[in-house]
């Protein structure tokens, strides 16, 4: 298998393994046209003619990869004789891999058919069949294939039958997927970022802000041609979403990412600050990850030996805690097949380890390629040619249960999936658009980036309430929504973003953002803001209970509750975080701190919270705080002050407990006399009801 297999993702070299001959027929794909056969009355022009398909022949023994070079001297040919059989077959088989003009296949080899079908090679109707096929007649394809079938020995058919019943099964399949088509929208992305050469394995951030993607065109950093395929060697490639929807032109991201070699994108994080890429130079291709610190790209460093084998692994997309990856690899000890998707997890040197295979539900004896975990941590998008689909690879969805079962992949359907190979599906957190690369017809060239939108039934206006996420916010969110049209996937997930900012100055600050489940006290992750932009993007998936920290050094830390239940759908906030300075004066309200109602003894989920606050006066030995506990107005104002005064006291008793010097901390309880929102709605009372810590001094 050829080491750059990135390149057979291509619309001309994925197409060498979709059309290879079948074994014992290839030496009848190159008969050559008989000089004699050729007559031209003109002197000059038989010369000329038989030069080209001389020079053509050379091309196209070389294979797929060099029929560009060969077709168009093969056409000047044919304007000479356009009654030769041989000629007609091989501009045909030439055409098969054009992917701007693929329809053109079908003409030629039907002609070479009509000419001479019986002697021009046995393999033809085979490739009639596969032209057929591309070009979405299915039936008459069936037909092709019965045909060459018809015409093959016991010992051929043996050894072919298989691949041809593969072959007649993809057509069957396509008619009824065909009959059946989603109602999606697909768009060619444009050629702000396609271009006429290969553009392929789209990658987007989980708001749709960012768009990477590989392409083979000129100007790469290295500018050399691979001697395999022809084409120059992958470079990646950016875009942003501008304030207008479109994208700004593609930019080579340039050094330290893009080499002279190979180098391709694999996976981006949900925050669009960490991706993985492959670089063919290393063994036989490895994955590599870098960063984005500020508006720079880390140098990518090589992922553990767990993951990179001495054999092949071209793609790799990361879980939403950034804590699991999956990943693409031949490696043969734990195959099933050819290339299967696997599994590893981030240990606590934050090196990748536990490889798993994901089994025979997901893999299959032929080709995985291409995995991505939707932001909702359980709904894996993948391409295979191993599972019932139109042709190539089709682009498949299976489930992640509770039980840690994978479900029945499912087909995407027609027109996502095509009769060519369909790659390198992404889908925005939203589940309301996927990227993915195709060579189907009407591209701008060899292979495209589209984007298609998922339709369903109109919804009609409803009017929400003020929201009810948030446990502890500034502001309670109200607005009039009209729902979306319906997705084809609905993801129970929630994307808080915003930006993080220094509190007197506004400068947007890089901080650490812990992500805590309340409910076990487990870190789910970690995540940074953007040192240059302070952005910061968090997939949180339904069916948790978050503690949220927002933290920088020489800050206090910020905290937010979101109790997210597991039949949430969709929904998208902004949260723009100011952190304060440490300094005497200044206060934090303690938002993952929690109490049973009418009860001051802390519960076990309080714990991150109040360890956060242990750290700060551990690295601040001389800090004094006061500790206070608040209430909404509902009740007798003295029982408030008594129990705001014992929660109060429960969390200065938890500090002591830790090592906490009890001389450096005061409490008090003031009851509802320091609102911070109205009571008179429900939300405004739960944000009154809170514990808060001032600095008294430093």
């Amino acid at each position: 298998m050829d080491n750059h297999k990135r390149e057979l993702f291509l619309a001309l070299a994925c197409l060498v393994a979709f059309l290879a001959p079948l074994a014992g027929l290839r030496a009848q794909e190159n008969v050559p046209i008989d000089r004699g056969e050729f007559k031209v009355d003109d002197k000059d022009g038989f010369r000329e003619a038989w030069d080209n398909i001389a020079e053509a022949d050379r091309f196209f023994e070389l294979g797929p990869s060099y029929y560009k070079e060969a077709l168009p001297k093969y056409l000047f040919a044919n304007e000479y004789n356009p009654e030769n059989a041989i000629l007609n077959y091989k501009i045909g088989i030439c055409y098969i891999f054009d992917q701007t003009h693929r329809d053109m296949a079908v003409d030629f080899l039907e002609k070479s058919i009509a000419l001479d079908g019986e002697l021009v090679t046995k393999d033809l109707y085979f490739h009639y069949g596969v032209a057929l096929h591309a070009n979405s007649q299915f039936q008459k394809a069936i037909g092709a294939f019965d045909t060459f079938k018809a015409s093959l020995s016991p010992a051929e058919l043996n050894f072919s039958g298989p691949e041809i019943e593969r072959r007649r099964r993809e057509c069957q399949v396509a008619l009824e997927l065909t009959a059946r088509p989603l109602r999606v929208f697909i768009d060619n992305v444009g050629d702000r970022v396609n271009s006429p050469y290969p553009d392929y394995s789209p990658l987007i951030s989980a708001d749709e802000t960012v768009l990477m993607f590989t392409s083979r065109r000129p100007g790469s950093t290295g500018g050399e041609i691979d001697a395999v395929d022809n084409f120059h060697f992958e470079d990646i490639y950016i875009c942003y979403r501008q304030p207008d929807g479109q994208w700004s032109p593609a930019r080579n991201i340039g050094d330290p990412v893009n080499t002279r070699n190979h180098d391709a994108t694999v996976g981006l994080s949900a925050d669009g600050n960490s991706f993985f890429s492959y670089d063919g130079a290393t063994d036989n291709g490895d994955l590599f990850v870098s960063e984005l610190k500020g508006n720079q790209w880390s140098k990518p460093r090589a992922l553990s030996r767990a993951v990179n084998s001495k054999d092949h692994e071209p793609s790799a997309c990361f879980s939403p805690d950034g804590r699991t990856m999956y990943f693409i690899s031949d490696e043969p000890k734990l195959s099933l097949g050819l290339h299967d998707i696997y599994m590893a997890t981030l240990d606590e040197k934050g090196e990748w380890g536990n490889v798993q295979n994901l089994g025979p539900t997901i893999n299959t004896p032929l080709e995985e390629e291409s995995a991505f975990m939707h932001p909702d941590g359980k709904t894996l998008y993948f391409s295979s040619e191993g599972h019932r689909g139109m042709g190539g690879f089709d682009i498949f969805r299976s489930q992640l249960g509770p039980d840690g079962k994978w479900s029945a992949p499912e087909n995407l359907g027609f027109p996502i999936n095509t009769p060519d190979d369909d790659i390198f599906f992404v889908m925005t957190a939203n589940g309301r658009y996927g990227y993915f690369s195709s060579s189907m017809a009407g591209g701008l060239g060899y292979q495209d980036i589209y984007r298609v939108t998922f339709l369903g039934p109109e919804a009609q206006p409803i009017l929400s309430n003020e929201d009810n996420l948030l446990a502890s916010i500034d502001r309670p969110v109200a607005e009039m929504v009209v729902e979306e049209k319906i997705p084809t996937s609905n993801p129970f997930l929630t994307i808080l973003k915003g930006t993080i900012r220094d509190s007197l100055t506004r400068e947007p600050l890089e901080a650490t953002i812990e992500l805590v489940d309340n409910s076990t006290g487990e870190l789910v992750s970690t995540f940074y803001s953007n040192s240059l932009t302070g952005k910061y993007l968090l997939p949180l998936p339904s069916g948790r209970n978050y503690g949220i920290a927002v933290s920088a050094q020489g800050y206090l830390f910020h905290s937010e509750h979101f109790d997210i239940p597991l039949a949430t759908g969709y929904q998208e906030f902004t949260k723009d975080v100011d952190l304060n300075r440490l300094r005497a004066g200044a206060k934090v309200i303690l938002r993952n701190v929690f109490f049973d109602t009418d009860k001051f003894d802390l519960r076990p989920e309080s714990s991150a919270e109040l360890d956060r606050l242990v750290r700060i006066l551990n690295q601040n030995p001389t800090m004094r705080i006061e500790i206070s506990g608040h209430t909404d107005n509902q009740g007798d104002h003295a029982y408030n002050s008594n129990l705001s005064r014992n929660r109060a006291n429960s969390v200065v008793n938890y500090l002591i407990s830790k090592g906490i010097n009890k001389d450096r901390l005061e409490f008090e309880g003031y009851s509802f006399r320091y609102p911070i929102a109205t009571n008179d709605t429900p939300e405004g009372r739960q944000l009154n009801r809170r514990v808060e810590f001032l600095i008294i001094a430093l």
